[in-house]
């Protein structure tokens, strides 16, 4: 046994030696091949030979130019007519492959490629397909080179190289497709890297911008591993299925990457998310757990409660690693549902690629936006009632539709609202049309002079103080997309609750900060500017900027006011902020230096165009971050809205009570929180048309198809002995 113990011993410390070897192989880096090399190259108007990608293949017949072969954006050694794609090859010499540790391909493309090391596949983004055809279309990606930009960087394993990289002549073979066949421009500037496992120098220097891939080892943050299948690319739809693993041991104690995955070990279905942020070189991703047949798989990750969407949020336009998560902790510290979020370091396809937050999709959920779960047979009564996430954000024509009001402060302008939870291809027409109808009463409600009042007003469709609550959070952070874009809205059953909630919060990467934006509401350096004012500015999408309108209400107006002075004392004070901020600080001191190495922008204005110097040391960003709230939170102190008054509250008992739509064609609906007793609809001659008593249930609909189009008179008894009257006009 003790014999056995030793050998065994041997075994671990002869790994453990060769781990530390491994590590130490790359002696220094060469570039091989270089975007401007001469390449041969085919206009893709037809299939090339099948034989494109090998060393034999004689491409004698093929022009020749310097790279990049392509044309538009004038970043094109060679320009080529207008196509659908091009096939390039460029042959160059290996003096010793033993002496060659890795490999990196760095790939400046627009929009998409597949490239190859003697016929062998090493590197693709944007296209499927084993060999794609010459007239396949690719995901549009645009070059970035051009305007200061930095390529895209494939690492290229030892134990891929065994396979294809050869002692002598070796050719590298890239097609490269666009997004349409009416493309305005295309991109192939390449260039192949070598780790050099000694101090031997046989090809050429690297470029100015080269940045040795990362050897990530282990942190002291979660460590999430993606490795998806060979030769598939993570898109932006559809998901592709992919092996993760998330390892986490417990604070203070170290993680490694090539540890087994004791959070989480199995199948995802994972895809780019966003539309900004996947523009960026640091990609976004949302991910379905799933299990070994493909069904999605409950759950919890990292603490947070069970569940199967998640998303990996990037930092690459947040080098504070904090616009996100400061305003979701505020938000939840308001006593708001917010997204739970981990910091964690991701490695794909055994590349390092930064900080990320990994957190929860916002979705109906007992442990996310906790209301009612919407169901197709859920067409009647209460049950069609809730529950609902919508929200304002770009949109398609088939997952929204149009209001029919414009905003107050936008005349003429067209506001959509979009399907979140469920998803429109899963709405009934019932249900399609009862929260359109309640998100046009509400509107018309809002609109009308009597807006204010206390049974029939806008108050009876939303929850006051979500809204005062978002409010602030929107100006404290002062965030550009506060209105226009990731807004959410949540409403559960009428039975429980039945009010439109703003939230939950969600995308604040653009907030905290002076923007290089032509707006006095974003880009002053003083702490001055009204988010809520966007709409004077050119936003897009549009959004209803209900609160200007909800602001000459003075009671709303002096609840925010109340509400902000109240939150300075504790959640709001710099104190609290800043406390937030330097844990978070120093969670992340260590992986920063390595987020940095892999996206090198510190000191550079990238992504978000933003005013002012850019800092050089990650402690600088967070001083930078501090100052800004600090100004901003003295600006607001002096201007908050409203007043010092407390605003009146209704007792307890008040009714509060909605019909719609209104006008009406077929169903009419009315809902209180109070239970409804009976209803009664007289004519304009005080006939009583219809007529529903002893109903006690708080939401009530009824069919009005056989009226006659004009006037009538609904009166609505509580089951507390009060009465409302409103008028109801059939269509």
């Amino acid at each position: 046994m003790k014999s056995f113990i030793i050998a065994l011993s041997f075994i671990f410390l002869s790994i453990f030696i060769t781990d530390q070897a491994q590590s130490q192989l790359v002696d220094h880096w060469e570039t091989a091949v270089f975007n401007n090399d001469t390449w041969s190259y085919f206009v893709g108007t037809s299939e090339p030979n099948a034989n494109w990608r090998s060393l034999s293949f004689d491409d004698s017949a093929w022009p020749r130019g310097p790279g990049g072969i392509g044309y538009g954006d004038n970043d094109d050694g060679t320009v080529i007519p207008q196509t659908t794609s091009v096939f390039l090859r460029h042959k160059f010499i290996i003096t010793d492959t033993a002496s060659i540790g890795s490999a990196l391909l760095s790939m400046d493309y627009d929009d998409a490629f597949v490239a190859y090391l003697n016929d062998v596949e090493i590197a693709r983004a944007g296209i499927t397909g084993l060999h794609p055809a010459y007239n396949q279309l690719g995901t549009d990606h645009e070059a970035t080179m051009y305007s200061g930009g930095l390529p895209e960087s494939f690492i290229i394993e030892k134990k891929l190289l065994k396979t294809c990289l050869l002692p002598g002549d070796n050719v590298l073979s890239i097609q490269v497709h666009n997004s349409s066949t009416t493309s305005s421009d295309m991109s192939s500037n390449a260039f192949l890297s070598l780790g050099i496992t000694n101090n031997t120098y046989n090809y050429r220097q690297v470029p100015s911008w080269f940045l040795a891939p990362i050897d990530f080892k282990s942190s002291n943050l979660p460590i999430v591993v993606i490795t998806t299948n060979q030769g598939e690319v993570i898109v932006d739809e559809p998901k592709i299925t992919a092996d993760m693993k998330i390892i986490y041991h417990g604070n203070g104690i170290r993680n490694y990457a090539s540890d087994s995955g004791n959070i989480y070990t199995g199948k995802v279905g994972i895809e780019i998310r966003g539309v900004y942020s996947a523009s960026l070189p640091q990609k976004p991703y949302g991910f379905e757990t799933r299990d070994i047949a493909g069904n999605n798989r409950n759950v919890s990750l990292l603490g947070m409660p069970s569940e199967n969407d998640w998303v990996l949020l990037a930092n690459y336009n947040d080098k504070t690693f904090l616009r996100n998560v400061l305003a979701f902790d505020i938000f939840h510290k308001m006593g708001n549902y917010s997204t739970r979020t981990r910091f964690c370091e991701v490695v794909l396809n055994n590349e390092y690629k930064g900080i990320y937050l990994l957190g929860e999709k916002i979705k109906q959920d007992n442990g996310r936006v906790n209301i009612a779960k919407l169901k197709s047979v859920d067409n009647y009564g209460d049950e069609v009632t809730g529950g609902y996430i919508i929200k304002n954000d770009y949109f398609t024509a088939t997952d929204s539709w149009k209001s029919n009001f414009s905003p107050l402060n936008k005349p003429g302008a067209e506001v959509y609202f979009v399907y979140h939870d469920p998803k429109p291809a899963d709405l009934t027409d019932q249900q399609k049309t009862y929260i359109q109808g309640f998100i046009n009463t509400l509107e018309t409600v809002l609109y009308n002079p009597s807006f204010r009042a206390p049974v029939f007003g806008y108050k009876s469709y939303i929850d006051i103080n979500s809204f005062a609550d978002y409010f602030i959070l929107g100006e404290v952070t002062r965030n550009v997309d506060t209105y226009k874009k990731s807004r959410y809205f949540y409403k559960n059953k009428d039975s429980k609750d039945g009010l439109l909630h703003s939230g939950p919060a969600w995308d604040f990467d653009w907030a905290w900060r002076n923007l290089l934006e032509n707006c006095i509401h974003f880009n002053q350096t003083d702490g001055s500017g009204w988010a809520y004012k966007v709409n004077e500015c050119d936003a897009w999408p549009v959004p209803p900027s209900w609160e200007v309108r909800m602001l000459q209400d003075k009671d709303f107006a002096n609840l925010i006011h109340d509400r902000y002075f109240e939150l300075r004392k504790n959640i709001l004070s710099q104190t609290e902020i800043e406390n937030t901020i330097d844990s978070v600080a120093s969670l992340i001191n260590e992986a920063q230096f390595r987020h940095f190495q892999k996206w090198n922008i510190l000191g550079i204005n990238a992504g978000t165009p933003e005013s002012g110097i850019q800092p050089i040391t990650y402690s600088g960003e967070i001083q930078k971050f501090k100052d800004w709230i600090s100004t901003r939170l003295a600006w607001l102190d002096a201007n908050m809205i409203g007043s010092a008054l407390s605003v009146e509250k209704n007792p307890e008992d008040q009714v509060k009570c909605r019909i719609f739509p209104n006008p009406v064609s077929n169903i009419l609906y009315i809902e209180s929180d109070k239970e409804i007793k009976s209803i009664a609809l007289y004519n304009i001659t005080g006939t009583l048309v219809i007529e529903k008593n002893d109903l006690n249930d708080f939401t009530v609909s009824t069919n009005v198809t056989s009226l006659r189009t004009g006037m009538y008179i609904a009166r609505i008894v509580f089951s507390n002995g009060e009465f409302a009257v409103s008028r109801v006009v059939k269509k």
